[in-house]
């Protein structure tokens, strides 16, 4: 052990006086909750530098195993079975538990260690204390929708200005991975979730930005003021920028309450055109006037809207171009020049199941936006064109539709609803659109693939009766998958696999 990891007769120091960054795991007894992509991460890591790891998972499936026996292997134990996630080990001392973004704070492990006086902390908190000093700055981004898509786009508009950038956190690479890649990364683009923010406590971002919050994931954190204040953490530490929503009050009052590096500036997003340190459109152009010395009196090009029109049915949504101006801000916070911000998002292409584009039959273009999981995000997603035939319908725990069905009843020429219970959209649709067609799907039995390929199949077949030409079918179901769905990426992949069976299908 080095002398940094040791304290008298050369028992490992604790881990919250182990200096960072560049923190010293080795010696260090660590218990990892959730082996899932970030906690197989950290528990890869930590054991290369010379940590006792321990991981454990209520879980036994096929890949949880062949994850178990690659590290079990090189020196990790895995302890797998509900009855391990229960309590601590009482079988070795821990120092420190680094937990999955899954585990609720209330789980009993993790409430037995904090009582203890261990450490719980995200694989994004140990992920900063380990990075090195001249290690990747750090571009941080989170709110209830439009998160991916930010940090893609972000992560395009890096590459293009010549930096190594990659995109992480709650997409692509673990954060752990990204910031200790030996090659080393000049900047990481950061997806951050609630579930990730609330064990986080250092970030320090060089800039960060909360796109919107609404209600969601509501009983993991215990109401919507303890979930925006999860949201809000990603601001603490930021050193040059706190990017929030002009018309989303709730992402200013979190700028407002976060503790920043002194000279770190508030900069808005609005569709409209941008006041003093804000960015925003002016007649079909992107603009910045926050990132310039004569933001007072001029402002910057950074791309237009045609730089976008290939992000939609109907050309880039509203919520698509907000999602450009924060990954622009997040770019330009970070020093890239306009050019490249333009270059970045000419080039950027959604990533799967986020509007995108199926395929076209008879004039009728199927979009798969099955991410849209709350209704916020439909509401987003509906607004993205004129005439939609949506297919809705899922578990919404317990949202109210009534906002989102009255703002979209114009657009919609008709709808068709998946999951077992259709009284929350049909009660929705029944007072504010009562004049629109809806077909009901039978629910049937869903608990084997083909019977949620007949269901996707029922769904698509309705949809495309009651589209013209002209028309938009949109996957935006406004709810959650698990009732009727392994997960929404199966929900997208059997719509997709639906709609290429039409007669006449085209991608």
């Amino acid at each position: 052990m080095t002398a940094t990891a040791t304290g008298p007769a050369g028992r490992p120091r604790a881990v919250e006086d182990r200096p960072w960054p560049g923190l010293d795991v080795s010696g260090l007894r660590i218990l990892v909750t959730g082996f899932g992509v970030s906690g197989y991460a950290v528990a890869d890591q930590t054991m290369q530098r010379g940590a006792r790891v321990l991981v454990v998972d209520g879980s036994e499936t096929p890949a949880i195993r062949e994850r178990a026996q690659i590290l079990e292997v090189l020196g990790v134990e895995v302890r797998l079975g509900r009855e391990h996630t229960l309590a601590l080990p009482r079988d070795r001392e821990i120092d420190l538990v680094v937990t999955s973004p899954g585990w609720r704070p209330d789980q009993p492990l993790l409430t037995e260690a904090a009582e203890a006086g261990i450490p719980v902390w995200s694989e994004v908190e140990l992920a900063r204390r380990m990075q090195a000093p001249d290690g990747p700055a750090w571009l941080g981004v989170t709110g209830t929708n439009g998160k991916t898509t930010t940090v893609t786009m972000l992560e395009s508009i890096l590459q293009h200005s010549g930096l190594r950038a990659v995109a992480c956190g709650n997409v692509g690479l673990p954060v752990i991975e990204a910031a200790l890649d030996p090659e080393g990364f000049d900047v990481l683009a950061i997806e951050l979730s609630s579930f990730q923010l609330h064990w986080t406590e250092h970030l320090d971002c060089e800039a960060a930005a909360v796109l919107n919050v609404s209600a969601d994931h509501l009983d993991w954190h215990g109401g919507a003021q303890e979930y925006a204040r999860a949201k809000g953490r990603i601001y603490e530490g930021v050193r040059t920028a706190c990017i929030y929503t002009v018309a989303d009050e709730t992402t200013l009052r979190l700028v407002e309450d976060a503790d920043v590096v002194e000279g770190a500036r508030a900069v808005g997003l609005t569709l409209g055109s941008p006041g003093l340190s804000e960015l925003g459109v002016v007649d079909g152009v992107l603009v910045d006037r926050a990132f310039l010395a004569e933001r007072r009196s001029a402002a910057a090009e950074i791309g237009t809207l045609a730089d976008l029109e290939h992000l939609g049915p109907d050309g880039a949504g509203p919520h698509v171009v907000l999602d450009a101006l924060a990954a622009a801000a997040l770019a330009r916070a970070y020093g890239v020049p306009a050019p490249a911000v333009r270059d970045g998002l000419r080039a950027y292409r959604m990533g799967g199941h986020r509007a995108e584009q199926i395929a076209t039959v008879d004039g009728i273009t199927f979009v798969d936006d099955t991410k849209a999981t709350n209704p916020a995000a439909a509401a987003a997603s509906l607004r993205a064109a004129e005439r939609i035939v949506w297919i809705a319908g899922g578990d919404t725990k317990g949202a109210d539709l009534s906002e989102l069905v009255a703002s979209a009843r114009d657009r919609l020429t008709g709808v068709v609803l998946l999951g077992r219970d259709e009284a929350p959209f049909t009660a929705a649709l029944q007072r504010h659109a009562p004049d629109v067609p809806v077909r009901r799907i039978d629910p049937g039995d869903t608990d084997d693939a083909a019977g949620r390929t007949r269901l996707m199949e029922d769904a698509v077949q309705a949809a495309r009766s009651l589209a013209t030409a002209g028309d938009v079918v949109l996957l935006a179901p406004a709810a959650a998958s698990i009732d009727q769905f392994r997960d929404y990426a199966e929900r997208g992949d059997l719509f997709a696999a639906a709609v290429s069976r039409l007669p006449g299908a085209s991608a």
